[in-house]
């Protein structure tokens, strides 16, 4: 028996192969299926099985290309209703990798229909040596139950139950899980990739909560946001994604052309350079959301899935990579991209606009003279953390529809962490009408550097929780 281990940064994703003689499963696999087919060539064995714990909310999953690609058969919970041929499990099925037996667990509470699968090696004992349990439990932490609306109490109940069903695996039994930290389908996961049952069962927090009244409370207060592109994908993935075999790449668009096609209407304009290279000059009315920050995340979070999307990059290949990005969260309509970049925009005489970009020390000076507001559009837990006083929190997503709360007559200095949210943010509300916007460069750790505020706990970890600070990668 082998497991190899796959992690996708940005939406902190594992996946996995599972190994036995002459066969392999993959794991609740990311939509970029070549390297686990590369991998079983190297292994030497056939992809016979995808395995799916349940369906995944933050990424689309490629257990559809996989089958197609391979012959390999799905195995999916029974209660998904899946739409896509599968072979529909329930608690009691098992199936076999060689001499490597799989059994299946029913582990509700972060969804409604997640399983997890037990494995035992028979060629070595009987007793169960790992277990994938999808996004029921993790590295220090647990799946959150409050994905659907109305249901987070049940869910967290149902969770507390199945986390009793895994903590009767043995102590040695290893624990592969589908996130790690920086993931939103918990709340404070650790980096660590990998643990045991015995190691979880003594240090994580959530399994540390001894009655089923205090773990549903814990659960179901102080989440972070859920972003939009959640239970899109969670839709997605029931149904059958389409393959990437069948999705046409964007094509370059000379700067007429991508001008002649923005004046034609509902599209939607995703500027992926660096946010400052944005704020010198950008195609009137795109949004910002920096390439080396957390782009799926964000753009599936604000992106409209139902517009064809134009992207402007810095090259050919950061629009071909934001394209792959974009496609791992469901945004399969990106139709074209800026040839040529912005310079060729601009030496084709075609109109721009520019946000403004203030250092932390003008925005320090500036708020402390009383001529600008501070937007501070950071999730609401690290507002809580510190925040300068006077700030307003409207989280960067959120303005999309909280724009009206705030006065477009009046002066706005929009902070984050480091500015990419920042910008995001500012890019809304220009495409709004407002114009005294000003993206601080930098962000609360240009702040924290300058000594002008006090340092930010979640910032200052290295390996630790994330959040949805969109400035990770």
């Amino acid at each position: 028996m082998l497991v190899r281990h796959y992690f996708t940064p940005k939406i902190a994703h594992s996946s996995y192969i599972l190994s036995g003689s002459g066969s392999c499963a993959v794991v609740d696999p990311s939509r970029d299926s070549h390297a686990y087919i590369t991998a079983a060539d190297e292994l030497g064995v056939r992809i016979t099985h995808v395995l799916e714990t349940h369906l995944h909310a933050d990424f689309v999953s490629g257990h559809c290309d996989l089958a197609a690609l391979t012959g390999a058969e799905i195995i999916a919970p029974r209660a998904a209703r899946c739409g896509f041929p599968h072979r529909a499990v329930r608690e009691g099925d098992s199936f076999h990798l060689g001499s490597v037996r799989v059994d299946v667990l029913e582990t509700p509470g972060h969804t409604p229909e997640h399983v997890s699968y037990v494995v035992t090696d028979t060629a070595r004992g009987a007793s169960p040596v790992a277990v994938f349990p999808g996004d029921t439990l993790f590295v220090g932490d647990v799946g959150r139950p409050d994905l659907f609306p109305g249901m987070a109490s049940n869910l967290a109940s149902l969770l507390y139950r199945s986390l009793e069903k895994l903590m009767a695996l043995p102590d040695f039994c290893e624990v592969y899980p589908a996130h790690g930290a920086g993931s939103l389908c918990g709340r404070s996961m650790a980096s660590k990739y990998t643990s045991t049952i015995g190691y979880e069962r003594r240090f994580n927090p959530a399994l540390l909560i001894r009655d089923e009244e205090s773990f549903v409370e814990s659960l179901t207060t102080g989440m972070p946001p859920a972003p939009d592109h959640f239970s899109r994908c969670s839709e997605i993935n029931r149904l059958g994604p389409a393959l990437h075999a069948t999705l046409a790449p964007p094509v370059p668009l000379d700067p007429a052309a991508f001008f002649r096609t923005v004046s034609e209407g509902d599209r939607f304009v995703l500027d992926v350079r660096r946010y400052d290279a944005f704020a010198a000059q950008h195609v009137p009315g795109a949004w910002s959301i920096d390439f080396t920050g957390n782009l799926p995340t964000f753009a599936g979070w604000v992106t409209p899935p139902d517009r064809d999307i134009l992207l402007v990059a810095t090259d050919p290949e950061e629009a071909r990579e934001a394209t792959v990005w974009l496609s791992r969260v469901g945004l399969d309509r990106v139709s074209g991209y800026l040839d040529g970049g912005m310079f060729s925009w601009a030496v084709n005489g075609l109109p721009t606009e520019r946000m403004g970009l203030v250092s932390v020390r003008e925005a320090h000076a500036a708020a402390s003279e009383g001529s600008k507001r501070i937007l501070d559009v950071r999730a609401p837990s690290e507002f809580n953390d510190f925040h300068f006083p006077g700030s307003l929190n409207i989280p960067a997503p959120d303005l999309r529809s909280r724009y009206g709360e705030l006065d477009p007559r009046k002066d706005y200095l929009v902070i984050c962490s480091t500015g990419q949210r920042s910008a995001l943010a500012s890019a809304i509300l220009l495409s709004m009408g407002f114009s005294g916007v000003y993206c601080v460069a930098g962000g609360m750790k240009g702040f924290q550097a300058a000594s002008l505020a006090p340092a930010c706990p979640m910032c200052s970890l290295p390996h630790g929780p994330r959040e949805q600070r969109s400035d990770d990668r």
